[in-house]
């Protein structure tokens, strides 16, 4: 077939031509070394947001803070001397339950202490308001302790439709003088998260052992969302003390500790028929009642800092992390029965 394109020998460029591939080589060059120098950049430039999940320990905040502004770990933490924090008079200076979970804007001159500083004074736009107040005044407590509870529920409650339940539980454990004997806080004091607490874990000598110690732990045991603080002053009747999670999406809630023994019993026997066999011929241990739960969620303390690159306009309310399922108290109606009520501890 015939073309009227011309021999390759005789394919020729005009000086302009010559002169317009060479200056278009040289832009082909350049921007194949400029592509990888602008990749290494976007891997240590600075985000623009910081995403503060609902449920996370003052620790973890710290930690994100940190990896977010690039500067050393434990910079943060080192900041809260002069960050000048307006915390409550019960706080004592510790923000726990004040790190609002959030999205935080990262300007230019972001600084630990502003971030901070923003995460405390949005906690205290939504902690002080009316509702919140008149809630903590029915429910008999102060702003402070409904933010304790509600970090305890935060941290208990396997489902956002379970924690209202899980507040009964608490402020009925509270009012009847019972210790709340709740996983979470043993977790927190030991900075840990599991779903098996050992007798000896109970014995632990701290006041966040509600084991051992009655009323609420001294602090937050984490920085809860505003569904956790809704269920915390405004939780549904109901006169619950046990609750277990026999599977997913199955917690069970009761007021009678036989039928909460009945609970724990088909708990036990799906979790041993879906546990692997044993490596020794030694016969299965039974499991703990204080160990009730059967899916382990995230551990709070290895979870990555959550940071986006894109600043939203304002500050807006972070999506939930992981929560930790349902915890089963095991102390028995003869042993609770002797407890005298105590106040509740505002420190």
């Amino acid at each position: 077939m015939q073309t009227n394109t011309p021999p390759r020998s005789t394919i020729r460029l005009t000086r302009r031509g010559r002169v317009a591939l060479i200056a278009t080589g040289a832009v082909v060059a350049a921007t194949a070394v400029a592509v990888p120098l602008l990749s290494a950049g976007d891997d240590d430039a600075r985000p623009t947001s910081l995403v503060v999940p609902e449920g996370w320990r003052s620790g973890q905040v710290y930690a994100a803070v940190d990896k977010a502004l690039r500067v050393p770990a434990g910079t943060t933490k080192k900041s809260l001397a002069k960050a000048h924090l307006k915390l409550p008079m019960d706080a004592r200076g510790n923000p726990e339950g004040y790190l609002f979970p959030a999205t935080y804007p990262i300007g230019e001159k972001a600084t630990p202490e502003s971030l901070l500083t923003s995460m405390v004074d949005t906690a205290n736009k939504k902690f002080n308001g009316a509702p919140v107040a008149a809630g903590a005044q029915r429910s008999a407590t102060n702003v402070y302790q409904a933010v304790t509870i509600a970090s305890i529920v935060q941290a208990e409650a396997a489902t956002e439709a379970d924690m209202g339940k899980v507040a009964r539980v608490i402020h009925n454990r509270l009012e009847r003088g019972m210790p709340l004997q709740m996983d979470s806080t043993i977790n927190y004091v030991l900075n840990r998260s599991t779903l098996n607490t050992s007798e000896a874990d109970t014995r632990l000598d701290s006041p966040y052992n509600s084991y051992r110690r009655m009323g609420l732990p001294p602090t937050p045991i984490a920085n809860p969302g505003e569904e956790a603080l809704r269920a915390a002053i405004n939780p549904p009747p109901g006169d619950w003390l046990y609750f277990v999670t026999v599977k997913q999406g199955d917690t069970r809630f009761t007021a009678s500790y036989e039928q909460h023994q009945r609970d724990v019993a088909e708990f036990n026997q799906r979790h041993h028929k879906s546990a692997p066999p044993a490596a020794s011929s030694a016969p299965p241990r039974e499991s703990s009642p204080t160990a009730l739960r059967t899916a382990s969620p995230a551990a709070p303390r290895t979870a990555s800092p959550a940071v986006t690159s894109v600043a939203p306009p304002a500050v807006s309310p972070a999506v939930s992390a992981v929560v930790t399922p349902a915890v089963t108290p095991v102390a028995t109606p003869a042993a609770t029965s002797a407890v005298t009520p105590t106040a509740i501890p505002t420190n």
